[in-house]
């Protein structure tokens, strides 16, 4: 079984930083790519930002430049740090994996609030 395990979430002041990470525990060997989605109440889940088995990495536009996405394979860890957030940035943020089939952590809150 494949767990995916969230930490680092919380509530930070508008123009704050916060540092989420994820680390997945179980039978797998590593990931195709592991990112990382968010869901704002009464929203879908969307993309936030993706990092591939090579390195390669994606952000949705609404964080690039705020957001940066790193991780180590081989660990099966993946990190996301946030600057200069915003009120909008507020959602439950998901770890996500793939291999095959799709890993989804259980979810951890964001609130950027003043």
């Amino acid at each position: 079984q494949v767990q995916l395990v969230e930490s680092g979430g919380g509530l930070v002041q508008p123009g704050g930083s916060l540092r989420l990470s994820c680390a997945a525990s179980g039978s797998i060997s590593g990931f195709s790519a592991m990112g990382w989605y968010r869901q704002a109440p009464g929203k879908q889940r969307d993309l936030v930002a993706t990092i591939s088995s090579v390195g390669r990495t994606g952000y949705a536009d609404s964080v690039k430049g705020r957001f940066t996405i790193s991780g180590d394979n081989s660990k099966k860890t993946v990190t996301l740090q946030m600057n200069s957030l915003k009120p909008d940035d507020t959602a439950v943020y998901y770890c996500w994996g793939r291999k095959v089939v799709n890993y989804w952590g259980q979810g951890t809150q964001v609130t950027v609030s003043s």
